[in-house]
Formats: structure tokens, sequence, C-alpha cells
């Protein structure tokens, strides 16, 4: 068989130790040919296209983003977009395609295989860990020590200045980075998209954490939070429908807001695409080896249509349905015990 591989979407630690695991599983085990689709779903509609073979991919598990390009390119998007892409398999020589990728990427690719007759299984990717049916996905971790790290620098400075910090994770619509960074650094406030929050509020944990002799107070923020008392006037949207987030930072609308509001020296940090590149940590990298070898195997096996993921100690497959269909989110019985800890 030929197999088309491509990555959409943004970025993430892990994405060319999943390549590699394909590629390698794929030629040593079965004999198949691979194609490295370039640019995500792009690839495969202009038709571009790069050999891949073992060799191609050696030595770069370690090596963060991804070797085939991305994009946030939707076929379904643009007029005839599904026909096209199926065409373009075709015209390609493509008996089938692994999409790694988050929500929107495995989106299409459900919608390209039970709309368009295109052969594809579908590897889970996003920092945001937000996709249902995995319980990780590879990359998440990778940007949890990240932000962790950025955390516990943070903190040291925001004592020594008496200062109040807020710091700006990734997580558009979950807020699993911002939970599990702030609680591993010990923030004294962390803020998700699932619990919607006032400016008051936050001033408040400030405040009372100043009234105990505590001049100093670090937040964590998910990018896509949402302020009960904050007007903002939506940016540009993306192929998939998304708000651009990067015109709209939340740190600096909350850190602005609290100054308005308090007597208190407070900091916006954005730690923005700094989660996303460099080396994935140790997890990341055999989990998302793990994930391209059992999607490999789905291929030889005709598993189509679905998806490599996590379940406990086993990487074993999903309905890629069970993975679009519902975000997964953090509980509020999750946010509850976290709060424990805040001010």
């Amino acid at each position: 068989m030929r197999i088309g591989v491509l990555t959409g979407g943004g970025d993430c630690p892990g994405l060319n130790a999943v390549i590699r695991a394909v590629v390698v599983t794929g030629t040593r085990r079965y004999g198949h040919q691979h194609v490295g689709l370039l640019g995500g779903w792009r690839g495969l509609l202009e038709r571009q296209g790069r050999p891949l073979t073992p060799e191609d991919t050696a030595g770069i598990v370690a090596r963060g983003g991804t070797i085939l390009g991305s994009s946030r390119t939707n076929p379904f998007s643009r007029d005839g977009g599904g026909a096209r892409a199926a065409e373009s398999a075709a015209a390609m020589g493509l008996d089938a395609i692994v999409a790694i990728g988050g929500e929107d990427t495995l989106g299409v690719a459900r919608r390209l295989n039970d709309e368009h007759g295109l052969p594809v299984v579908g590897v889970p990717k996003t920092i945001d860990n937000d996709l249902s049916a995995t319980d990780y996905t590879f990359g998440f971790w990778t940007a949890v020590q990240i932000a962790t790290d950025a955390i516990d620098r943070l903190k040291t400075t925001a004592e020594s200045h008496d200062r109040a910090i807020v710091v700006e994770v990734m997580g558009r619509h979950a807020g699993w980075i911002a939970l599990t960074s702030g609680i591993a650094g010990a923030a004294d406030a962390i803020l998700i998209p699932e619990v919607p929050i006032s400016l008051q509020r936050v001033g408040a944990f400030i405040e009372e954490r100043r009234a105990r002799g505590r001049n100093f107070s670090l937040i964590v923020v998910s990018e896509g939070v949402q302020l009960e008392d904050d007007a903002t006037d939506e940016a540009g949207r993306d192929e998939f429908g998304h708000v651009s987030l990067a015109d709209i930072a939340v740190a600096e609308r909350l850190s602005a807001g609290l100054r308005a509001r308090l007597d208190v020296d407070v900091r916006a940090v954005v730690l923005g695409h700094l989660q996303r590149g460099g080396t994935p940590v140790a997890f990341d990298r055999v989990l998302a080896t793990r994930c391209g070898l059992r999607a490999a195997e789905l291929v030889a096996e005709g598993g189509f249509g679905r998806m490599a993921a996590l379940r406990g100690d086993a990487v074993t497959d999903v309905p890629l349905a069970e993975a679009v269909d519902e975000l997964k989110v953090v509980p509020p019985t999750l946010y509850e015990q976290a709060e424990t800890f805040f001010g």
C-alpha cells in the first residue's frame, strides 16, 4: 500500500516521533510505501508531497515541530473541497492516509472517510489535551512542563517586587494546561474556559492575599477564559471558524483591568508558542511512538475511520467520532479541588 502521512493544525512536541513510527512500522512490518503530505490537508489539496522512508525519519524523535509542515487548511471550507481531496488522493496513488492532528484535522479525516470513501486513520495530537476517547494526547505533558517551569521562575520575581503576575497559557476551549501547571506551580488562582469569572473576583483573590501579608500573586489563565465583565471585539477567524486569539491576549486585558481596580503592580506574561516548540519530554516521545505504531497497524488491518487512543496503559483504537463529537473539558470536581489552594 501507498500511505499518505500528514500533520495538521498547530505544531506539537512529538509529531516527528509519530511520523517516524508510522513510516518505520509500515515499511518494516508491512512493506508499505509512504508519502509525506506537506502542510496538512493543504498538501493533499495541492498534491504536494515527498517520499518518506525509515532513513528520512532517522534522528527526528527529539525534534520539535514537524518535518512535514502544518496548516489549518480545511477542505470543507471550500466548494467541492471534500471531493477534490479524494480526487487528489487518487491522483497521487494513495491507498490510505494517516492524519495526525486535533479536533479540526480529525474532523476532516472523519468526513473524508465517511462521506467520500477516502480511507483514513487518525492519530490524536493537541497540547490542549481536549480530545475525547483518549486519556492523554502527546505534547500535553511537554506543554505543562514548560508552563510549570515558567511559573516557578515568575513566582520568585513576583515575590521580590510585590507584584501580581498573570501568566497566560494555551487552552482555547479547555483548561487542562492551566489547571495542571497551575497546581504543579502552586498558583494563587487558576482561570479556565470552563468556569467564567469576573475581574472583581480575581481582584478579590489578590486583595485577600495582601490582607494576610502576602503582597505578591501568581495567576495562571487559559487563553480562552471567559471574563464576565470584559468586552472585546472578535478578531479574525481561521478556516475552521475559530476566533484568532493572537490579537486579544486575555492576560493583557486581565492585567489592565486589575490595574484599574487595585493599587497593585500587575504584569502580564503570555507564554504563547513557547509551549509548542522544542524538545518533547520522554513521556510524549514514547506516547507519540506508540500511537504512530498503532496507526500503522490499523492501516494494515483495514481499520479505517478509527484513531489510536491511550486507555490506561494500553494504546488501543476508537472510532474517530468518539474523538471529535465532544471536547474533553476539565470536570467541575477537579477544578473544585484546585480552588482549595486559591488565594
